[in-house]
């Protein structure tokens, strides 16, 4: 359920938030940077994203049914208080739509909650913004000789990520300071470890 708020948040805000809900709080809250160009996957994935756009831009994925694509898509729902780029908007043959993401990494027989919940916010803004439905979505693991690894959506997947962008608008729009992750291991490298309390 939207919220009246004029905040928008993005994408990478809803990842960092699944990573650890603090940084939310540290960002927008208190304004400090996490200097992300430090990072060297950060930098990687964002080299991957460019080299994609480059080469071969007319290639349309037959085996997964795509008729049509789009790249490197800026998306918005205004209605949910969320924006992003989507790597690629596939249209199916089904008449159907997906998101696309490729990700600097290997796959290792799981898809991590960050990831699944890109997709599942990339699907809603494609059904807000192309008026079709969004069913699936799909990641490249580039790492793993770009091994394409499909994921079904469900209601309670939509119900579930439009409760964390209301988490997330919580903590920005009240100053609320939230409990840490649940993972604990992941402070060890995190950026504001010397703050967080």
């Amino acid at each position: 359920m939207p919220t009246d708020t004029e905040t928008i948040i993005t994408i990478s805000d809803v990842m960092e938030y699944l990573f650890c809900p603090r940084f939310i709080y540290y960002m927008h809250c208190l304004d400090i940077r996490q200097h992300e160009e430090k990072r060297f996957k950060v930098m990687k994935g964002r080299e991957v994203h460019e080299e994609k756009l480059i080469r071969n831009p007319d290639y349309l994925r037959k085996k997964l049914g795509v008729t049509k694509k789009e790249m490197n898509v800026f998306i918005a729902s205004k209605q949910n208080h969320i924006k992003g780029i989507v790597d690629e908007v596939l249209f199916l043959d089904d008449g159907t739509a997906a998101p696309f993401e490729y990700k600097f990494a290997e796959f290792k027989d799981t898809i991590f909650e960050t990831y699944k919940y890109q997709l599942v916010l990339h699907a809603i803004m494609i059904r807000e913004n192309y008026h079709c439905d969004v069913k699936r979505g799909f990641i490249c693991f580039t790492r793993s000789n770009h091994h394409i690894e499909t994921l079904e959506f469900t209601e309670q997947d939509f119900k579930r990520g439009l409760e964390i962008i209301q988490e997330i608008l919580e903590i920005i729009d009240k100053g609320f300071y939230p409990n840490k992750g649940k993972y604990k291991n992941k402070c060890i490298d995190c950026c504001y470890a010397t703050i967080c309390t």
